[in-house]
Order: C-alpha cells, then structure tokens, then sequence
C-alpha cells in the first residue's frame, strides 16, 4: 500500500468494516504482524505510525485541536526486518474526543485494538501519573467487552468454569509499549536513576489497604498487569521547539532534537524485532485474509450488540478458511493433472505417478491454510474431491485409449476387410493365408505405443468380433480336412481365451494401481494430518506455558509488594492452571492418536 485506507469506518458512533480495505487484506496471503496505536486524541499516534512505516507522512498527523484520525485506519507494508511477513499498522481515532463525546464508542475502538493488534501501543504526553493511567479507564471493561470462551461452551465444562479471571486473556493479548511523549523530568525514584521501563512498573504497583480508594486506584494497574504479560516504555522527549510543533512531517529530521531521534530510532527497532505474528486462540496464526475475516466477524458482532467471543470467532473463521481451503487444494489439483489430460491415453503408471505427486501437493496446500480440523471433515472433503476428480480422469483416459485403439485396429484391418470384399480368401489355402495377415495385424497393434489403459480389452472386443470372420473363411477352405479344421477351431477358442486372460490382468493391473494409490494418499493425509495436529497441540501449550509464566510473576510481583492475600489466590490459580495442563496433555495425546478415525 502506497498510503494507508480506512479499515474501520466510525459514523455517528455507527462501525462498519470499509469493503475496500478488506478486500485488500483478503489478497495477503502472508503472515501479519500487527500494530495498533490508541490513546488520547491530538497526542502525536499517527507520527509514530509513519515511522514505522518508514515516512514522514502517511497518516494524517493534523496541526490543530481536532481529532485528524476517524475510526481505525490501515496501513499494510513489507516488514523490514523478514521478508516472509506483512507489517499491518492501525492507527485509531483518539480517546477522548470531546467533539464525540461518547466513550462508550471510545471503548469498542479501544477493544477492536486490542483484539486485532499483536502490539498495542499506548500513546501519552508528559508523565504516567495517576491521571494518566485512570485515562486507560477502557481496559477496566475489557472483560465485560471481550469474552474467551463462548457461554455455552464455558458453562457445559467444569474445567472450563473454573478456568478464567483476568489472567486467561494473556494468552491472546498483544503485546503492550507504553509511549511517553514530550517527557522532560529526570528518570529517578527516590534519588536513583531508573530504566523507563522500571519507570512505568514503578507506576503500576498496587497500594496496600482495602478501601474504595485503594481499590479504585489498583483497578486498572492490576488490570493493566493482569492483561499484558509483556510491557515496554519509552519516553520521548519534545521532537522539537514549540513552535514547530504544527509542521512536525514537513520538519526534515536533521532538525528534530538528538535524543528524540535516537528514542524514535529506538522505539521502531524494538517494534520490528520484538512484535510477533498476531496469533488467535489456539495459538493460530494470522495471515492478511483472515485479518479480514476478523475484522469483519468482530465488528459485525459489535454493531449488532454483542460481545465478541475469541473461541467463537476462531470456529467461525475456521470454517470459512477451512471450506477455502478444501477449494484451494482441489484447485492445485486439478491443475497438476491438467498437463496430462493433453497426452491422453496415457498407461496406468504415468496416471498415477502424476496422481499421486498432485495429491501431495494438494494435501499440503491444504494443510498450509487449514486449522481446527479436528475431527478430518474437510480434510475428507478434500479426499473425495480429489478421488472424484481422478476418476473422471480415469474415465476419460480410458475413453481416449479406447478410441485410439479403435482407431489403430480399424486401420490395421482395412486390408482385410478389403480382401475379403474382393474374395481374396475364397479359395483353398485361403485360410493359411488370411491368419498370416490377421496374425501380422496383431503384431502391429501390439508394438504399437501409447495406446493406454484399454489396448487388451479393445483387442479382445475385436478378436471376439472377428471370429465369425475367422471361422466363416476357415470352413470354407476345401484344401483342410475336417480334422485339421478342429485343429484351428481350438487353436482359435485358445487365442480368445488368452486374450481375455490379458484383458482380465489388464483390468486387474489398474485396480490394484488404484487401490495402492487410495492406500498411498490415505496413508500421506493421515501423517500430514498427525503433524498438523502435533503443532496445533503446540501451539496451544505454549499459550498455556505464557499464561502460567505470567501468573507466576505477576505472584512473585504480589509477594514482594507484599499483597499477601492477592498472593494466596494467584498461587492457588497456578496449581490449578498446572493440573488443567497436564490434564489436557494427556487427552491431547490420545486424540492425536486416533488418526485411522479421521479420515478412514
């Protein structure tokens, strides 16, 4: 994208997914890293934004006391640091605007942030004091605003009832930057200096006590600390003089300030190298189409008064990547083969060499794009299109060795059939003489290539049919006796019964062919789908790993601030978070092994 497009329109307080904007998200094939931008409006969101995108100028930055950005807007570029991936930025429209007025719009940017961001960036001016962290007042809601787990599901589950609080959303939550624009104190607590980093923990320690006032005041820290396993800060100094202030992407860069560059370089390093793919429940990664299958679903939801639901969303997306998929991997089929149909007939072998290297290759496409495919239903899919598509290549292959062969023998036999017309054989000896060029028409058929998978069944059609032929002209013949007649009567009934010999282990040759190609393509889908299901197991653990490592700092972080109680029941929720892994390791184990069930 040469410049970003609106990927969230927000009108009246009405959102709506901007059909361009999908569209091109639906093109993207690759991985995404996405980075999302919020915080209160005219703070400097979109100067950050277009650095990263390596600009001065991209999203509107505005000069005045309006809000510039409407809605959230989108900015997709190559990700300088892996080739492999696609830098998705989000830029939000400013919290707070008080032309709006409406924080509960406020609310649904921040959280469709937040959902679809594998970096969230925070964006303040001056300091994180009291007032600036109570400006993150929206995260308070997020668990009334973001659900993991469908109702149905969560309440149809023991497991699943007790597995919850805050903490559960740290598996699915992005990364968080907190940046501090125009800060110009000394970074020191209680005479000492400290990291901007320590600076903003320092910020989110919890009071001791259990009035209203301590807990309104530890609300949105421990939420803070609860949702965002992973915290950065930065602190930037003013980019320049006031009064150049308004014209900060005409400024050159020469004439920002030093250390604002140098945190600004800082800052965009850390971005790239640190922010990873933006992954779903399960542990899915994101490519640009289903980036837009999410806004879509999210925001549908949303404008329709639900909450949106991270497992509901993931099954749904499931099935429209998974249904896309099966097309995609018939598709790769079907022009794999295409190639051969123009050198029908073709003989069994080439048939299923070809077969069986577009079936792999179609499995694999499919699996490339398939997830949550747990039970095989569309992997099946995929395997009876595939098995549909290779018989009506079959068919047709045959029909074309069909009509070769029909076509050779009727030119072979024109002769005879000549010779016969003109009576050629109507004499005695005239027998020896039509075997001699019916046994040289065989020969010729025989040594013929290329006639494909019907060459003995059509010959044996035509043997049988020539018969009366052959057995008119042999009684016809005075120079034979009875007895030798006999003789090649049998000769004739044995050359026949060897013919349909052949035409049986012709037939028989296919059958086993395809019966080995069913066994080798249910054999390769099975272990393409055993290691599709031992990385989604994966990736499921390592998000259970995440949200374990978490709780277990944010406990060690209770003890040494001496919050006992909070302590007692984090330590509580870890044994329990541990036995529900272990739990779920052994029934994830199980089900990987019933393999012969998925797609028998």
């Amino acid at each position: 994208m040469d410049s970003p497009m609106c990927l969230i329109d927000n009108v009246d307080g009405v959102i709506r997914p901007v059909p361009d904007a999908i569209n091109h998200l639906m093109k993207i094939r690759q991985r995404v890293v996405v980075v999302a931008v919020v915080g209160l409006y005219r703070t400097g969101k979109s100067y950050l934004m277009n650095k990263l995108a390596g600009r001065n100028d991209g999203f509107a930055l505005g000069s005045t006391i309006q809000s510039k950005t409407k809605g959230i807007w989108m900015w997709c570029v190559p990700h300088p640091k892996q080739a492999d991936l696609t830098l998705v930025l989000l830029d939000t429209e400013g919290l707070g605007d008080v032309e709006k007025g409406d924080s509960k719009n406020d609310a649904w940017i921040f959280s469709l942030a937040i959902l679809l961001s594998s970096t969230l960036v925070y964006n303040s001016r001056g300091t994180i004091d009291n007032q600036a962290v109570e400006n993150l007042q929206y995260v308070t809601e997020l668990s009334d605003r973001i659900k993991v787990k469908s109702p149905s599901h969560a309440s149809s589950s023991k497991e699943d009832e007790e597995e919850g609080g805050d903490a559960q959303f740290v598996q699915f939550f992005p990364n968080f930057v907190w940046a501090v624009r125009d800060f110009t104190l000394d970074l020191k607590i209680d005479g000492k200096d400290v990291t901007a980093d320590g600076y903003l923990e320092h910020s989110l320690e919890l009071k001791k006590g259990k009035g209203k006032t301590t807990t309104n005041y530890n609300l949105p820290r421990e939420c803070i600390r609860n949702y965002f396993p992973t915290r950065k800060c930065f602190v930037f100094l003013p980019p320049t003089s006031y009064e150049h202030m308004s014209r900060l992407e005409f400024i050159d860069e020469k004439e920002l300030y030093q250390g604002f560059r140098e945190t600004t370089d800082t800052f965009c390093n850390y971005i790239f190298q640190m922010s990873h793919v933006k992954t779903v429940k399960g542990g899915v990664e994101v490519t640009g189409r289903r980036l837009g299958h999410l806004v879509k679903m999210y925001v549908e939801t949303i404008s329709q008064g639900g909450v949106p639901c991270l497992e509901n969303v993931v099954l749904a997306m499931a099935q429209i990547e998974n249904q896309a998929a099966v097309e995609e991997g018939l598709k790769l089929y079907q022009s794999c083969m295409e190639p051969l149909k123009t050198r029908f007939p073709v003989d069994m072998d080439q048939m299923s060499d070809q077969h069986q290297r577009a079936d792999q290759q179609a499995t694999q496409e499919f699996m490339n794009r398939s997830f949550k495919d747990g039970n095989g239903d569309f992997l099946k899919m995929l395997a009876t299109g595939i098995t549909k598509h290779y018989e009506e290549l079959l068919t047709q292959n045959g029909e074309a060795s069909e009509k070769k062969c029909q076509y050779l023998l009727s030119k072979l036999s024109a002769v005879v059939a000549q010779k016969i017309q003109d009576g050629f054989f109507a004499k005695p000896g005239g027998y020896g003489l039509y075997c001699d060029l019916h046994d040289n028409l065989v020969a010729l058929y025989r040594c013929t290539p290329s006639k494909g998978i019907r060459a003995e069944e059509v010959l044996e059609r035509f043997l049988n049919e020539k018969n009366v032929e052959s057995h008119s002209i042999l009684q016809a013949d005075q120079k034979l006796t009875d007895s030798e007649k006999r003789i090649h009567e049998e000769k004739e009934r044995a050359a026949l019964l060897e013919q349909e010999k052949k035409a049986a282990e012709e037939k028989h040759e296919e059958m086993e062919l395809k019966m080995e190609d069913a066994r080798w393509s249910h054999e390769d889908k099975m272990w393409r789908m055993e290691e599709k299901m031992k990385e989604e197991f994966r990736q499921q653990q390592e998000e259970l790993n995440r949200a374990l490592d978490h709780k277990m700092k944010l406990h060690k972080a209770l003890l040494e601030q001496g919050c006992k109680e909070k302590a007692d029941l984090m330590r509580m929720e870890i044994e329990h978070d541990q036995q529900i892994k272990n739990m779920r390791k052994e029934i994830d184990y199980l089900k990987s092994h019933k393999f012969d069930c998925i797609i028998a």
